[in-house]
Order: C-alpha cells, then sequence, then structure tokens
C-alpha cells in the first residue's frame, strides 16, 4: 500500500464527511423550517451516511496502530448505537405527527432543496469512485455501495412524500398530507436498517482472523500472474472459519479502459476462487499504474505492459 494513496483516500474520505455533513444539517435545517418531516428524516439519513465516513476514516487511521482492531471495533458499536438511536427517534416523530391528525403540507423549497442535495450527493459519491481516490464502491458497508443505494432509496421515498404533500396542498385534498411523514417512517427503517448491518459487520469483523503474510504470498503470486495485471499493491485476506474473504489493490494500465480494468479484476476474482476453494469472496479495487512507485519487479514503461487488447 503506497503512502500517496492512502493519502488519496483519506483525502476522499475527508470531503465525504465534510460534504455529507453540509448536506445533512442543510436538509434538516430546511425540513424543520419547511414543516416536512421527509426532508428531515433524509437529513439524518446523510448524517448516518457521513457518520460512516467517519468511521472509514478512522479505519484508515487505526491501520497504522497496533490496536487498530480494537480502535476499529469501538467506533463501529458507536456507529451502531448512534444508527439505532436515529432510526427509532425519526420514526416515532414522524408516527407521532400522522397520530396527531394535525398535518400540514411542507413549504414547497423542501423539494428544491431536496432535489439540489441529492444532486450534490450523488457529485461526491462520485468523486470517490475515480481512479486514484483509492475508495472502491463495496470495499466496505460504510459510505460504499450498500450506503449509496441506501441514500436513493431514501431520497425516492422523501421525494414521494414531499412531492405528494404539495401536490395535495394544490389539490385540495389533505389526506395526501400523510404522504411526508409516512415518508419520514420509511426513511427510519433505512436508518435501523444501516444500524443493523453495520452490527452485523462488528460481529463478523470480531470473528475475523487476518491471515498472515506467509499464508497470503500464494494469493499474491496467483494475481500477479493475471494478465493484465502489473502489480499487487495490497493484499489482506481474512480467515471466518473454513472460509476466506480477500480484499485486493491492483495496479493496472493507465491507458486500458474501465471496462478492460473491470475484466480483470473480474478474471482475479474468478481465478482466486478456482485456485482456492476456501474463498468465498474476493473484492477487487484497480487503480492506474503509477511509473513514480518502485514496484518490484515493474521497472519496465507502463505503455508496454500487457492489457486485454494485446
Amino acid at each position: 500500500m503506497t503512502d500517496g494513496r492512502d493519502k488519496q483516500t483519506e483525502a476522499a474520505e475527508r470531503l465525504a464527511l465534510a460534504g455529507g455533513l453540509a448536506l445533512a444539517v442543510l436538509k434538516a435545517a430546511a425540513g424543520m423550517a419547511a414543516g416536512s418531516k421527509a426532508l428531515i428524516a433524509e437529513g439524518l439519513h446523510s448524517a448516518a451516511g457521513s457518520l460512516g465516513s467517519l468511521a472509514s476514516l478512522i479505519g484508515l487511521r487505526a491501520a497504522e496502530d497496533p490496536d487498530s482492531g480494537r480502535l476499529r471495533a469501538v467506533s463501529s458499536i458507536v456507529l451502531s448505537v448512534l444508527l439505532l438511536v436515529m432510526g427509532i427517534e425519526t420514526g416515532i416523530t414522524s408516527l407521532k405527527t400522522i397520530l396527531s391528525g394535525t398535518v400540514e403540507a411542507p413549504e414547497r423549497y423542501a423539494l428544491i432543496v431536496l432535489v439540489v442535495t441529492v444532486i450534490a450527493g450523488e457529485a461526491i459519491y462520485q468523486f470517490r469512485l475515480r481512479p486514484g481516490t483509492g475508495t472502491a464502491p463495496g470495499e466496505q458497508l460504510y459510505g460504499g455501495a450498500g450506503v449509496h443505494r441506501s441514500g436513493l432509496y431514501a431520497a425516492m421515498a422523501a421525494l414521494v412524500g414531499i412531492g405528494g404533500a404539495i401536490l395535495g396542498d394544490y389539490l385540495g385534498n389533505n389526506l395526501l398530507y400523510y404522504l411526508d411523514p409516512a415518508a419520514g417512517i420509511v426513511i427510519a427503517v433505512l436508518i435501523l436498517r444501516m444500524g443493523y448491518l453495520t452490527v452485523i459487520e462488528s460481529v463478523v469483523r470480531s470473528l475475523e482472523k487476518v491471515l498472515g503474510r506467509e499464508d497470503a504470498a500464494d494469493l499474491i503470486e496467483t494475481v500477479q500472474r493475471v494478465k493484465g495485471v502489473i502489480a499487487v499493491d495490497d493484499l489482506q485476506a481474512r480467515e471466518l472459519g473454513h472460509y476466506v474473504i480477500v480484499d485486493v489493490r491492483i495496479s493496472v494500465n493507465p491507458r486500458i479502459t474501465i471496462q478492460e480494468g473491470h475484466e480483470i479484476a473480474r478474471i482475479v476474482k474468478q481465478t482466486l476462487m478456482k485456485r482456492f476453494s476456501h474463498i468465498t469472496e474476493v473484492l477487487t479495487q484497480v487503480s492506474p499504474y503509477d511509473p513514480g512507485y518502485p514496484y518490484k519487479g515493474a521497472s519496465r514503461d507502463h505503455d508496454d505492459v500487457p492489457t486485454l487488447l494485446h
């Protein structure tokens, strides 16, 4: 693992944390001002994702600490508790609003704030997927594909809730007002689901045993033999009972297409799982080869390295 890429990863996590918190505050503040339970809940959901980015950042910092496992476990437990509390509180508040029978339509600017913040949040997520940032979707729960997908569901629920309530105000249909707090309940369930998954991941991590360098040597050698792989930047194999989960970061020719990079990652996964039957999952992160870093045995010019095309 290179120091430069670690710094890029940390910078991406910092940006995600700062941007996510800013969007969360904006949504929550606008939701309270506009009287929208759905927008407030969406803000809390964004805050939950930002807490995940904070946990990722702690994990990066902890990697240099001998007690990194303990620090990671504590951060996961704290995150789980916060997510569960936020989800329960959001659901109860929205439910009380429905049961009170005094539901009103939110101000129309709540819909504008929702659309703008969702677009901004998507831009931040796409930046984290940019080559060289060191962050890959699905690499972990925090800030990964799972949280992003949950965020899309939350945004759709908020859009239906806020838009439906505003439409009800326009049509003079009071029943549609209830869509806004109902969306708040849906988003609360999504927050609770995030908390539950975080708890499960914490338990799994506590049961995992990280394989030593000697045990992972055969895995690294296998990956290096895959056509298109210039270097194995990092490989971590975690043992869970009789099964092994492998996280590998590889460098490829920076001039190949994204599709070729994905194909190389697919071949790496298939090769490892075929040769080592005890491997149940392989998470592959593809980065462009950096000729400035002195990779062992990779002194050749990167324009001449093999790709899927030649």
